[in-house]
C-alpha cells in the first residue's frame, strides 16, 4: 500500500476527471485545453454541411440573396413597407445576414444534447466544445455572406445611392460577439430543457421565425410608433440590426441606451445557459 502511495505521488497527471458539485462549478479553461478538438468540430460541420450538393458552398450566397430578392418583392413592393429612403435590397440584405447568423447558432445550439447523445455516452471531453464549435462555423457561414453584403454595398455606392459608412462599423466584432454570445446562452439554454421536454425542439424553430418578425429585420424602427419603442427594446437583437444598418448604410439612429440593455440581457443570457447547461450534462444521459 505504502508503494502504491508512492508511485502515485511521482506519477505527473495532465488531466484529472472529478464530479461536479455545485451550480456554479463550471470549468470553462477546459475550453482552451480542447482547442483541437474545437477544430476537429469546426472543420467537420463546415465540410460536411454540404457535401453531396451540386452547388456545394455557393449555396451560402444564394440563400441570403434569394430571401432579400423575396423580401424584396413582398415588403418592398408589394407591402411598401418603407426602408428609411435606403435601396431595398442593401436594407434587408442588412437585416437578413445579421439575423441569420444569430438564429443558426440558436437553432443548431439548441440540438446539441440531443443530437449528440450518441457521443456524449461514449467519451469524456468537455460538452461544452460543440456548441461553441457550432457559434464558430456559424461564423465563418456569415463571413462569406457579409462579403456577398459589401459587393452589393459597394455597387450600390458606386451606382450614387445615398449610404455611407460611418465610424460605428468599428463596432462590428464587438457586435458579432454579442450574438454570438447570445446565440450560445439561449441555445445551450434551450438544449438542457430539451432533455426532459422534446416538445421545445419543434417550438423553438417556429418561435425563431416569429421573433424574426418582432425583430426590425423587414421594416426599421422608425415605423413603430414612439410609445411602443420601449417593447422593442427588450428584443435583444432589435439594437443589434439597427445598430448595423446605422454602422453600414447611415440611416436610423443609434440608441445607446437600447444597446447597452440589449447586451446586459445577453450576459445575463450566456451566464444562465452555461451553468445551466454544466449542471444538466452530468445527469442528461438518464433522460436523453
Amino acid at each position: 500500500m505504502k508503494i502504491g502511495d508512492e508511485m502515485l505521488e511521482q506519477e505527473q497527471w495532465t488531466k484529472v476527471i472529478g464530479p461536479r458539485s455545485g451550480w456554479f462549478d463550471v470549468h470553462l479553461s477546459d475550453l482552451w485545453h480542447f482547442r483541437d478538438l474545437i477544430g476537429l468540430f469546426v472543420k467537420r460541420d463546415f465540410v460536411a454541411f454540404y457535401q453531396q450538393t451540386i452547388l456545394g458552398p455557393l449555396w451560402f450566397l444564394l440563400q441570403p440573396l434569394f430571401t432579400t430578392i423575396v423580401f424584396t418583392i413582398i415588403f418592398g413592393r408589394i407591402a411598401r413597407i418603407p426602408t428609411d429612403g435606403l435601396p431595398r435590397m442593401l436594407f434587408y440584405m442588412a437585416g437578413i445576414v445579421t439575423w441569420n447568423y444569430f438564429a443558426d447558432c440558436l437553432n443548431k445550439t439548441s440540438d446539441t444534447f440531443v443530437s449528440n447523445a450518441s457521443i456524449f455516452g461514449k467519451v469524456f471531453f468537455p460538452r461544452l466544445t460543440v456548441p461553441v464549435s457550432i457559434v464558430i462555423t456559424n461564423l465563418i457561414t456569415f463571413a462569406i455572406q457579409f462579403v456577398l453584403f459589401l459587393a452589393f454595398w459597394a455597387f450600390f455606392y458606386l451606382k450614387g445611392s445615398d449610404i455611407r459608412m460611418t465610424p460605428w462599423v468599428l463596432l462590428t466584432p464587438a457586435l458579432l460577439l454579442q450574438m454570438a454570445a447570445l446565440g450560445l446562452g439561449l441555445g445551450i439554454l434551450i438544449s438542457s430543457m430539451t432533455t426532459k421536454y422534446r416538445d421545445l425542439r419543434f417550438v423553438v424553430g417556429f418561435g425563431v421565425q416569429l421573433w424574426m418578425y418582432a425583430t426590425p429585420v423587414v421594416y426599421p424602427m422608425s415605423s413603430i410608433p414612439e410609445k411602443w419603442q420601449w417593447l422593442f427594446a427588450l428584443n435583444p437583437m432589435a439594437a443589434i440590426i439597427e445598430t448595423v444598418r446605422y454602422a453600414f448604410l447611415g440611416a436610423g439612429a443609434l440608441r445607446p441606451f437600447h444597446l447597452a440593455l440589449s447586451l446586459g440581457m445577453t450576459v445575463v443570457i450566456l451566464l444562465a445557459g452555461i451553468i445551466t447547461f454544466s449542471r444538466m450534462e452530468k445527469t442528461f444521459m438518464d433522460t436523453v
